[in-house]
C-alpha cells in the first residue's frame, strides 16, 4: 500500500469491511471487547476478546449479518474528540484495549468512525457507506496474542477478504481453495519429507526424502556456483558477543538472537552468515586485481521468532541460507549486479518460476553519504537497464545500510511471493574496516553484495512444495521410480531391477506388499512419483516392464535399458 493507502478504493473497502465485522460480532455476541481490524495485504481481519470460542462454523452466521448492515446503508462518519472523552466512551464500556491504544497515541486528540450505531478508534479511510461493500467473504478463525506478545491474553482473530467486484471474490477464492490444497505442511507431510515437534518449536525435522531434496537443491545451486567462479567458505554457528557489537546486531538485532553464556562469556546463534565472512576477508590483504571476490556460504542461521508468527516452513527460527558476499570496486559493480541478475534468473528458471523486480531506495534513516547512495542506486539501476529488465521502483524502501533489488516469484496458482535478493552494504565494510589495495597503491573502501537466490532452503522447499503440489519434477523427486510386483514370485527380478536403477543413477524403491496391484499404483500416484514399473510373469519372460508415468499416463510395455536412456536424459535435462 503506497503512504496514501487511506484513498486508495480497495484499502477503504476492506477497512470498512473490518468495521461491519466488529459491528457484527457485537451485535451477535454482546458482551465481546474489541481489539483492533487492520487491512492486510489480503483481506482484512479483527481480534475479538469473547466468551464465546469461535468456529468456523459460525462465520456464515457472522456474515449473515454483516450482509444485512450492508443493506442499510450505513454512513461513515469520522470526528475528533480530546483523550479524556475518548477514555470515558470506553471506559463506560470497559473497554481495555481501546484505553490501552488511547494511552499510545501521540497528541491530545483522538479519531473516531461512526457507521450506523457502531463507533471505533479511526484514523479513517472508509467508503461513502455500508451498501459498497458487495463482495466480500469471511475466511477462517485464528488465535492471536493481544500486541503480538505471548505473555499478553490470547484473543480470537477472525479473518476476512473484500473486492471491488464479485469476479475478483471469486477468483481469489478459487486460488485460496487451491492453496489450501497444495498447503506445504500437509502435502510435506503426506510425502514424509519433514516434521516438526514441540520440543523444537520452529525448528524442522528433515526426514529421509526430505533431506533428499534439500541437498538435490543444494547440489544444483553448487554447479551454478563453479560455473560463476564463485568459492564457498563455512563459518561458525555460535560466535562471541563481541562479533555482534561490532556488526551492529548487538544494538540493533538483540530481540531476535538466541543466547548462550559459559565461563563467563556470552555468545550467540548467528542470526546472520555476514560478520564471519567479514572476519574471513579481512584475514587477507586483497588487491583489485582479484575483486570482485565471491565468497557463497550455505549457512545454518537461528532467529526468534514469536510462537504466534510461525508458519511450517515458510517462517522458522533454524533455516540455511544460500548466501554469497560479494566484494567489488566502484566500476566494477555494475557488472557484479548484473552477472547476479542473470544468475538468478538462470536458476528461477529451471523451476518454471515467473517473476517481476523491485528496486527499492534510500529510506529516511539511513548511514553513508549522499555520493554513496549515488554510486550504489545508479549501479543497481543500471544493471536492471542493461538488462532491459523492467522493475518497479519503492521509494524510501530500501534497507538503512543501502539500496536493493528483490525478486518476487509468481507460482503455479499466480500468488506473488518475495524471494531472492540482491542488497548493497554500506555500513558493514565501515564497521570491519575492509578495504582493497587499488592500481594507485592505497587502501580504499571495498564495496559489497549481499545476495540469496533461495534465501531460505526451507522457505524455498515450502514454495515448490505448493508450486508443484508435491509433483516434483524427476530430477527433483526424493524417488524417480517405484518398481511394483504383482505377485510374490516376482519379488527378486523386481529387488535386481532396482538395485540396476541405483547404479545408473536413478532414485528407485520397491513395492513388494502383497497387496492388489491396483492399490500400489493408486498409493503411488498419492506420492507423487514420477515412474511406476509394474512387473509380472510377462515383464519377466520378455526381460520388459509395464511403465505408468505419474498422471495416470499407461505407457505400455517397455524395454528397462530404452526406460533407463529415457529417464537419464530427463534428468539430465532437469525438466
Amino acid at each position: 500500500m503506497s503512504d496514501d493507502k487511506n484513498y486508495e478504493p480497495l484499502y477503504r473497502l476492506r477497512h470498512s469491511a473490518s468495521h461491519i465485522l466488529a459491528q457484527a460480532v457485537l451485535d451477535l455476541y454482546p458482551g465481546t471487547k474489541l481489539a483492533i481490524g487492520p487491512v492486510i495485504d489480503e483481506g482484512f481481519y479483527y481480534d475479538f476478546d469473547s466468551k464465546t470460542a469461535f468456529q468456523d462454523e459460525d462465520l456464515p452466521k457472522i456474515e449473515k449479518r454483516m450482509r444485512e448492515i450492508v443493506g442499510e446503508r450505513q454512513a461513515f462518519k469520522q470526528w475528533s474528540v480530546s483523550k479524556d472523552e475518548a477514555r470515558k466512551i470506553f471506559g463506560d464500556k470497559q473497554e481495555n484495549y481501546k484505553i490501552e491504544i488511547i494511552e499510545g497515541i501521540q497528541g491530545d486528540t483522538v479519531n473516531f468512525v461512526q457507521n450506523g450505531p457502531f463507533t471505533d478508534l479511526c484514523e479513517g479511510g472508509h467508503v461513502m457507506n455500508t451498501e459498497e461493500l458487495k463482495a466480500f467473504k469471511l475466511l477462517s478463525v485464528a488465535g492471536a496474542y493481544w500486541r503480538g506478545n505471548e505473555k499478553n491474553p490470547m484473543l480470537q482473530r477472525i479473518y476476512g477478504t473484500a473486492f471491488l467486484s464479485q469476479k475478483e471474490l471469486d477468483g481469489y477464492v478459487t486460488q485460496r481453495e487451491e492453496a489450501q490444497k497444495r498447503d506445504h505442511r500437509k502435502v510435506g507431510k503426506q510425502l514424509g519429507l519433514f516434521s516438526f515437534h514441540e520440543e523444537g518449536p520452529g525448528l524442522p525435522f528433515w526426514k529421509p526424502k526430505g533431506l533428499i531434496l534439500k541437498n538435490l537443491l543444494i547440489a544444483f545451486m553448487r554447479e551454478k556456483l563453479a560455473a560463476y567462479g564463485y568459492i564457498e567458505i563455512e563459518t561458525p554457528t555460535i560466535l562471541r558477543d563481541k562479533l555482534w557489537r561490532t556488526s551492529g546486531h548487538w544494538d540493533n538485532y538483540r530481540e531476535n538472537m538466541f543466547f548462550l553464556e559459559r565461563d563467563e562469556e556470552v555468545y550467540a546463534l548467528k542470526p546472520m552468515n555476514c560478520p564471519g565472512g567479514m572476519l574471513m576477508y579481512k584475514e587477507e590483504k586483497h588487491s583489485y586485481r582479484e575483486l570482485p571476490l565471491k565468497v557463497a556460504e550455505f549457512g545454518k542461521v537461528h532467529r526468534y521468532e514469536r510462537s504466534g508468527v510461525l508458519a511450517g516452513l515458510f517462517r522458522v527460527r533454524g533455516f540455511t541460507q544460500d548466501d554469497a558476499h560479494i566484494f567489488t570496486t566502484p566500476e566494477a559493480l555494475q557488472a557484479s549486479v548484473v552477472e547476479t541478475i542473470r544468475f538468478t534468473d538462470e536458476v528461477y528458471k529451471t523451476f518454471d518460476f515467473d517473476y517481476h523486480v523491485e528496486l527499492s531506495t534510500r529510506p529516511p534513516k539511513s548511514i553513508g553519504t549522499d555520493e554513496q547512495w549515488e554510486i550504489a542506486t545508479t549501479g543497481l539501476r543500471n544493471a536492471l537497464e542493461e538488462l532491459k529488465l523492467p522493475y518497479k521502483v519503492n521509494e524510501a524502501d530500501g534497507a538503512f545500510y543501502g539500496p536493493k533489488i528483490d525478486f518476487h516469484l509468481k507460482d503455479a496458482i499466480g500468488r506473488t511471493l518475495q524471494c531472492g535478493t540482491i542488497q548493497l552494504d554500506m555500513s558493514l565494510p565501515e564497521r570491519f574496516d575492509l578495504n582493497y589495495v587499488g592500481e594507485d597503491g592505497r587502501d580504499h573502501r571495498v564495496i559489497m553484495l549481499h545476495r540469496a537466490i533461495f534465501g531460505s532452503l526451507e522457505r524455498f522447499i515450502g514454495i515448490l512444495v505448493e508450486h508443484y503440489a508435491g509433483a516434483f519434477p524427476l530430477w527433483l523427486s526424493p524417488v524417480q521410480v517405484r518398481v511394483m510386483t504383482i505377485a510374490e514370485r516376482h519379488n527378486e527380478y523386481a529387488q535386481k531391477l532396482v538395485d540396476r536403477l541405483k547404479k545408473e543413477g536413478i532414485r528407485a524403491e520397491s513395492d513388494l506388499r502383497t497387496e492388489k496391484i491396483g492399490y500400489k499404483i493408486r498409493e503411488a500416484e498419492m506420492m507423487k512419483i514420477p515412474y511406476v514399473f509394474v512387473v509380472g510373469d510377462k515383464e519377466i519372460e520378455t526381460e520388459q516392464i509395464a511403465v505408468r508415468m505419474r498422471g495416470r499416463q499407461d505407457l505400455g510395455a517397455q524395454a528397462v535399458s530404452a526406460m533407463i536412456e529415457r529417464i537419464q536424459q530427463e534428468i539430465a535435462q532437469k525438466k
